[in-house]
């Protein structure tokens, strides 16, 4: 367990208390509703505010119970694990995050004659069940799970940042985003703290995960495994006006650095 972090900034409206399971739970429910509900956006049959909204998300965190599991179905959706990152903020305070993947590790293994780029083959995203909005369909665009994101304040750029990884990419963004926020970390400290994932009905958690939070787990019913390799990998570059700094964090999970200049 992690203290909450006493000083939560001001730019923070939501509060939120963290306990493994709880987190675990909200994330069993985001995935339900994204493998039932997110695809191309003119094919979707329910309303991204929705999905946003307060009262929505009140329903959910109402269901979660710190006693024991929900019963939710197995949901795992395609796993495509081989994605790029990077972000670079320059001496204006120009931002840029860009992520780029092929999915599988080689994508397609289909290679362009003119430029030697390999295709990707993203569209081992969709589904094949007739009548689901991720359904496969000519000019449709696949559910994915690419994510670079920018973290705002005040009209100003604040974090540039992704976590790279598959499935644990939107689990992963929300990690280190709570490590931020919530518990006051640096850059590097959110990117180093341990991870989980649940996936194929098993709650992975990598090596780094106390003991004591591992059984505690089990005993709320939960399956978990140690994961083979890491979760993910992720960079991020905060940005601190008042000071005037950059302060970059690289993920040792992977190949990648941070580099000032």
């Amino acid at each position: 367990m992690l203290p909450r972090n006493p000083d939560w900034p001001d730019w923070v409206e939501t509060e939120t208390t963290y306990d493994d399971d709880g987190y675990h739970e909200a994330v069993m429910q985001r995935y339900q509703e994204l493998c039932e509900h997110v695809a191309d956006p003119d094919h979707m049959q329910i309303e991204v505010a929705k999905i946003l909204d307060k009262e929505f998300c009140d329903e959910h965190i109402g269901k979660i119970r710190m006693d024991g599991m929900l019963d939710l179905p197995n949901v795992a959706p395609p796993m495509n694990p081989s994605t790029i990152y990077i972000t670079v903020v320059d001496k204006d305070r120009n931002v840029c995050s860009f992520i780029n993947s092929i999915a599988h590790s080689f994508g397609s293994a289909i290679v362009s004659n003119k430029t030697g780029v390999l295709f990707q083959n993203r569209a081992g995203g969709f589904r094949i069940q007739p009548g689901h909005p991720n359904c496969i369909a000519g000019g449709k665009r696949p559910l994915h799970t690419i994510m670079p994101s920018l973290v705002t304040r005040g009209g100003r750029s604040v974090m540039p940042f992704a976590v790279m990884g598959g499935q644990y990419q939107p689990v992963g963004q929300t990690h280190v985003l709570t490590n931020i926020l919530d518990y006051g970390c640096d850059v590097q400290e959110a990117i180093d703290m341990p991870r989980g994932l649940h996936y194929e009905g098993q709650y992975q958690l990598e090596d780094s995960v106390p003991a004591d939070i591992v059984e505690g787990l089990k005993k709320l019913g939960h399956k978990t495994t140690s994961v083979v390799g890491p979760l993910g990998g992720a960079q991020a570059i905060w940005i601190d006006w008042d000071k005037g700094t950059l302060t970059g964090g690289s993920d040792p999970r992977k190949d990648g650095c941070a580099l000032g200049y």
